[in-house]
């Protein structure tokens, strides 16, 4: 009886031990899922935060770039306004030489007309060709 009372008492105890290592184990099984799950928590907020600042970054640096690009693009057309404002200045300089030049022609052979109908005509029957023409004779 002892002995079945000594083994029962055994039996109990290593059953006792059981439970509780199985309950030990549990809460460490829970402790450990708890720490995983937190770690992924300030995992996933570092990435996000990461995620965050490369975006304000990315942002900015295309903020940067389009106000950069608006300059360049207002130079540009500026350096293209000036630069047909020249060319129409040229061309109107082009265009009062050529009016110049036209009423200076025009004046030129008025005057000439004018000089012509005053000079006198050569005689046609110089050096023995009788009115400007060969007679065949020698």
């Amino acid at each position: 009886m002892n002995l079945q009372l000594e083994k029962m008492k055994q039996n109990q105890e290593c059953e006792r031990r059981k439970r509780i290592a199985e309950e030990k184990h549990k809460e460490w099984v829970q402790k450990k899922r708890e720490e995983e799950r937190r770690e992924r928590k300030q995992k996933l907020s570092k990435e996000m935060a990461e995620k965050a600042t490369r975006e304000l970054e990315k942002m900015q640096l295309q903020e940067k770039a389009d106000v950069k690009y608006k300059e360049w693009l207002k130079k540009k057309r500026a350096e293209e306004a000036e630069k047909k404002k020249k060319e129409k200045e040229k061309e109107k300089e082009r265009e009062a030489e050529l009016q110049e030049k036209r009423t200076r022609s025009e004046q030129i052979f008025k005057e000439w007309l004018q000089n012509s109908r005053n000079k006198t005509q050569t005689a046609l029957n110089g050096f023995g060709f009788p009115h400007g023409k060969s007679t065949g004779l020698y």
